[in-house]
């Protein structure tokens, strides 16, 4: 059994994050709701394949992980600056221009199809956002954003890492105010994950303990005293064991 797969931010009627696993056959889904309690050991990693159109999982042995080059698919929107031709349908849709904060004060621009604004900031483990463009599609999204990042000093893109560390922090109000001053938003946000941590989590890969909750990408699991923070994407790829015996590095909590 190998994960091949997760999903971040609650949509419809899924209330948590979670994890596919697959062997050659029809995916399972692991649930990652608080309390949930997860007894993984992680094994050798190699390519987590594909789920053909009949909802079966094909494994692949290539060693790249999480996907090799075959099986390994590439958003012609990821690196846009609003040059396009507009090349998929979804380009076409009406976007939003979003600001987002992660504690305590890195601020971001953003895009997503307006239908998806908040499902997008969760994903990403927003603490705060603002609306603060319509526009007809994602060209002119992705020229407005590009401006605003050059002439106010955003950026575009936030590491997993700079995250974490902001765990158990609250956003700088009054970083914030002062950014927001010089917009008009369409509507503001903010979200609470529910993690009821004081301090940022040990970052590890594990998949064994009790989970706390998710933020983005980044799985809090409880285990033997310590909080770890887990990179969703760093477990696919990885074959399942019945247990996980390793020594992690443990947090001050522990002691």
């Amino acid at each position: 059994m190998q994960i091949i797969g997760y999903e971040t931010a609650p949509v419809g009627d899924r209330p948590c994050a979670r994890l596919a696993r697959g062997d050659g056959g029809l995916v399972e889904w692991i649930e990652l709701s608080p309390g949930t309690e997860l007894s993984y050991g992680l094994g050798e990693r190699h390519c987590a394949g594909t789920v053909a159109d009949d909802g079966a999982h094909r494994r692949c042995p290539e060693p790249a992980a999480p996907y090799c080059e075959t099986h390994t698919s590439r958003w012609p929107c990821a690196r846009c600056t609003g040059e396009c031709a507009l090349p998929l349908s979804s380009c076409r849709e009406e976007h939003a221009v979003y600001l987002a904060a992660f504690a305590p004060e890195t601020f971001k621009v953003g895009v997503t199809r307006s239908w998806r604004l908040r499902t997008r900031l969760r994903e990403q483990g927003a603490d705060r956002a603002a609306h603060v463009r319509t526009v007809r599609n994602g060209r002119l999204a992705r020229q407005i954003e590009g401006q605003i990042a050059a002439e106010h000093g955003i950026t575009d893109r936030v590491r997993l890492s700079t995250k974490r560390r902001g765990f158990g922090r609250s956003v700088d109000d009054d970083a914030w105010t002062e950014l927001l001053a010089e917009f008009d938003p369409i509507e503001t946000h903010e979200f609470d994950y529910g993690l009821e941590i004081d301090r940022p989590p040990v970052a590890e890969t594990v998949a064994a303990g009790s989970v706390r909750g998710t933020k983005g990408r980044l799985l809090v699991i409880e285990r033997a005293g310590s909080t770890y923070a887990t990179d969703l994407r760093g477990l696919v790829g990885h074959e399942l064991l019945a247990e996980d015996g390793r020594a992690l590095q443990a947090s001050f909590d522990a002691f």
